[in-house]
C-alpha cells in the first residue's frame, strides 16, 4: 500500500545574529548564510495492506517529517514516494479550525477541507459531537474550548473520512483516559477492517498494543 524508495529530506537553517538596532541597519544588505539541516536520509519503507506500523524515536529524528513525506505535504528531495489506494492523514489536529466560528461551523469547515461533501458532514455531525463528548457544546464558538476540547473534536472529524490507508502523529495523546480508549477501540476496528495505518508515537505501550511492526529513528 506504501513504497518509499531511497528518499531524503533537507532544510536551510538561517544563522541568527544578534545585532544592536544600528548594526542591524548596516548589516541589511549582507548575505545570509545557512545551515543544512538533513532530517531523512535514504529512507525506505514498505507497508503491506492491512499492516499497522508504528514508528518512534526521540524528537528531532525526523518522525513528523517523513509522515509528511508520506501524505504528499513535504515533496522529498531525492527518491520516490508511492500511496495506493485513498489516504487520509491525520497530522496537526485542529489545522484550519477557526476560533471565532462555532464548533459546529467549524466541524463543516474542517470537513470540507478534508474532502467530506457537505451531505456527509451533515449525516456525520451528530455522531462527530458524541464521540468527542461535545454535544452540549455545538453551537459555542470554538475560542471557548480549551485545547483538550479541541483536539477531540479535531480527531474525532479525522475520523469520519473513509480511506485505505491512514497517516497518523501523535493523536491518541489526546482527551483524557477513557477518550483515549474511545480512540483505540476506534484504531482496533479500523484493524479489522483490513485498514493501513502508519503511526508516530511516543508511547511503547501503545504501539506494543496495536502494531505488527515498529521503525525506530
Amino acid at each position: 500500500m506504501i513504497s518509499a524508495y531511497n528518499i531524503s529530506k533537507s532544510f536551510l537553517l538561517p544563522h541568527l545574529r544578534q545585532r544592536s538596532v544600528r548594526g542591524g541597519l548596516l548589516g541589511f544588505f549582507e548575505r545570509t548564510t545557512h545551515e543544512v539541516m538533513e532530517v531523512v536520509k535514504d529512507f525506505s519503507l514498505e507497508v503491506s495492506s492491512g499492516e499497522f506500523v508504528g514508528i518512534m524515536g526521540p524528537n528531532g529524528t525526523g518522525k513528523s517529517t517523513l509522515l509528511k513525506i508520506l501524505a504528499g505535504v513535504y515533496q522529498p528531495d531525492s527518491g520516490e514516494v508511492k500511496v495506493d489506494g485513498k489516504l487520509s492523514a491525520i497530522l496537526e489536529l485542529g489545522v484550519g479550525f477557526h476560533p471565532e466560528l462555532s464548533a459546529r461551523e467549524n466541524v463543516e469547515l474542517n470537513g470540507a477541507l478534508l474532502g467530506l461533501s457537505s451531505g456527509q458532514i451533515h449525516r456525520q455531525m451528530k455522531s462527530v459531537f458524541e464521540f468527542a463528548e461535545l454535544t452540549n457544546f455545538m453551537d459555542m464558538s470554538l475560542k471557548h474550548f480549551s485545547s483538550g476540547m479541541t483536539a477531540r473534536l479535531a480527531f474525532s472529524v479525522a475520523m469520519q473520512v473513509q480511506a485505505d490507508v491512514y497517516l497518523v502523529d501523535e493523536v491518541l495523546a489526546v482527551g483524557d483516559q477513557s477518550f483515549q480508549e474511545k480512540c483505540l477501540k476506534h484504531f482496533r476496528q479500523l484493524k479489522q477492517e483490513g485498514k493501513t495505518v502508519v503511526l508516530v508515537s511516543h508511547s511503547q505501550a501503545l504501539v506494543n498494543e496495536i502494531c505488527d511492526r515498529v521503525i525506530t529513528l
